[in-house]
């Protein structure tokens, strides 16, 4: 936003940014009024949402777990609350992987071209990282071409394992081997490893495993050699990369003792985690960004708020009290997110 009327829409976010982070001087209801009516240009990369063919096919399989009453009108509310300009949907785990491979095939298809349709009716305010008939190869390879090419996603959303693989592992090379020549934005997102379900009673996956399973595909990815060979492909990781930033001391060791290892990370392994990008998602709270915010810059971290399972405006109030400048704010909020997929300026 430069200058005139922008300008000062922009002086006023940004006063109106310092007051809420005063916290005790404000209400939620009063800080909600004020991010309503301030310019929006937040982009949020992890916003999901279930397509109906989705609801249909986790309906009729009786799969648990994601939201079944999701509606446009309802994330459009979650992000005018918040000063949202646009949100990156995402099918959220688990995604494809309760299907054979032509059931996989058909349901991507069916979600990803009403996606494109919801982005193409939506003026701007949504964007689309593809969901993927993953495990299965061959067709996850179609289905690169046909949301790149043809419906212009801007990404590709893959799970952080399927079954007992995770996204270093050799099965899954000629994918990697096409987001990385496509140069694509790759969002991930975690999921229950055939390893770890049902661990801890009354302990959900979704409060320990995901975190961990997010650090499992960048070990996976790392330690396999598939980060230093597929440079170009551009990874987001959710929830502030899970536990990577408290165990980075052990995959640095690990790659100095290890001489095998340490041959498929010729660059070391902080350069390969520094260059990842990491969400918010989950981890605008000053024990996940204590910890991030010493591992990697603030150009590598996005915005995202896990929505319907989260609020937009919740991570707003905490990155703000967190105590970022206002230039690093603006970074996190939306240019990290620009760098990433140019497109959306418009």
């Amino acid at each position: 936003m430069n200058g005139g009327a922008n300008g000062i829409a922009r002086r006023d976010f940004l006063a109106g940014m310092a007051a809420l982070g005063t916290g005790a001087l404000i209400s939620r209801h009063e800080a909600e009024a004020q991010m309503a009516t301030a310019q929006p240009h937040r982009i949020d990369v992890h916003h999901h949402h279930t397509p109906p063919p989705y609801v249909a096919a986790i309906t009729a399989k009786n799969v648990p777990g994601p939201v079944r009453d999701w509606t446009p009108e309802k994330s459009l509310a979650d992000m005018d609350k918040a000063g949202v300009a646009t949100a990156l949907t995402s099918i959220t785990t688990p995604a494809m992987r309760f299907l054979d491979d032509p059931g996989a095939r058909k349901l991507a298809r069916e979600c990803n071209d009403y996606t494109a349709k919801l982005v193409a009716d939506s003026k701007g305010r949504f964007g689309m990282f593809a969901v993927m008939p993953m495990p299965y190869v061959e067709g996850t390879l179609h289905e690169i071409g046909y949301a790149l090419d043809t419906l212009k996603a801007d990404g590709i959303a893959l799970l952080t394992s399927y079954g007992d693989k995770w996204l270093g592992d050799p099965a899954f090379t000629p994918v990697m081997e096409e987001l990385n020549r496509r140069r694509a934005v790759v969002y991930t997102h975690p999921t229950t490893a055939n390893c770890c379900g049902n661990l801890i009673p009354d302990v959900p996956e979704s409060v320990i495993e995901w975190g961990t399973d997010t650090t499992r595909t960048i070990a996976s990815l790392v330690f396999s050699g598939a980060a230093a060979r597929f440079r170009d492909a551009k990874f987001i990781f959710s929830h502030g990369g899970g536990t990577l930033p408290f165990l980075t001391e052990r995959f640095v060791r690990l790659a100095l003792v290890n001489k095998n290892l340490a041959a498929r990370v010729p660059n070391g392994v902080e350069a390969e985690l520094k260059r990842f990008y990491y969400d918010t998602a989950q981890a605008a709270h000053p024990y996940a960004l204590a910890s991030l915010t010493r591992l990697i810059p603030v150009s590598q971290i996005v915005f995202g708020t896990d929505f319907p399972y989260r609020t937009a405006i919740d991570h707003v109030k905490g990155l703000t009290e967190y105590g970022f400048s206002a230039g690093d704010l603006q970074a996190i909020d939306r240019d990290n997110a620009l760098r990433l997929m140019p497109k959306l300026r418009a």
